[in-house]
């Protein structure tokens, strides 16, 4: 079989079209990378932990609210004596007003976590608006009215949501230890304990889940992680009673 030469200006276009290649997929590697990041946005402040020499330790629970699994969860988290942070969708909170006046008369904070749960990455800023003012409506109908802090949808973020957030003086929630977000973890309640109490540092902010019905070991964790960490010397507050919304 005879082979072909190839010419300097074909083996340039194959050249530079491999560059081509490699810097876009870099370029998408680390879109994704900023898209997910929990320590970093363009805009705004955002809080993952709090640096703190105190042992407090602020538990949150994302998605819902969902006649599955709340009341069960706000039946553990009462024997436990804990307040926590409940970051509820205002489709589902529309669904169900009712668990929202409960979750709020329990004494619990209401966060905001979006109207949809879509990804809010390329999005517009009147997009961003609509789901923030929207759920923000909702949640004092449930008669809650401390302060309302904001958790993106799956932790994403780019452009126009933090840009809308600092305008409000809002900072970006997320968090450092995120035990149920594991299967091997979650598997068990006594896992998704031990993964806790092994991670947490003063200051964490813990991410659960627990209204749905798949997440029943979540729910059965609440009491057990909640011994645990007092056994270790940590405090339970919410969210906006860190002791300071600086970033760890």
């Amino acid at each position: 079989m005879r082979v072909l030469p190839v010419s300097p200006r074909a083996r340039k276009t194959v050249v530079l079209g491999l560059i081509t290649a490699v810097v876009l997929a870099a370029s998408a590697y680390g879109l994704d990378r900023l898209v997910n990041a929990r320590t970093f946005q363009f805009y705004g402040g955002l809080t993952h932990r709090v640096e703190v020499p105190d042992k407090v330790v602020a538990l949150t629970f994302d998605d819902g609210p969902d006649p599955a699994g709340t009341g069960e969860l706000l039946d553990g988290l009462a024997k436990a004596g804990v307040p926590a942070t409940f970051y509820l969708t205002g489709r589902e909170l529309e669904r169900h007003p009712d668990l929202g006046t409960r979750i709020a008369a329990a004494g619990h904070e209401l966060g905001n976590h979006s109207y949809s749960h879509e990804r809010m990455v390329f999005v517009s800023a009147e997009t961003v608006a609509g789901e923030i003012e929207r759920t923000d409506a909702l949640i004092r109908r449930t008669g809650y009215r401390g302060e309302i802090t904001f958790r993106p949808p799956n932790g994403k973020k780019l452009l126009a949501l933090p840009r809308y957030l600092a305008e409000h003086r809002r900072r970006t929630i997320m968090w450092d230890v995120e035990p149920d977000s594991y299967p091997e973890v979650a598997a068990s309640a006594a896992g998704i304990a031990e993964h806790t109490a092994e991670h947490v540092r003063p200051g964490s902010i813990v991410l659960l889940h627990g209204m749905y019905q798949s997440r029943a070991t979540t729910r059965q964790a609440v009491v057990p992680l909640v011994e645990r960490l007092r056994g270790l010397g940590y405090r339970f507050v919410t969210v906006s009673r860190l002791p300071a919304q600086r970033p760890g």
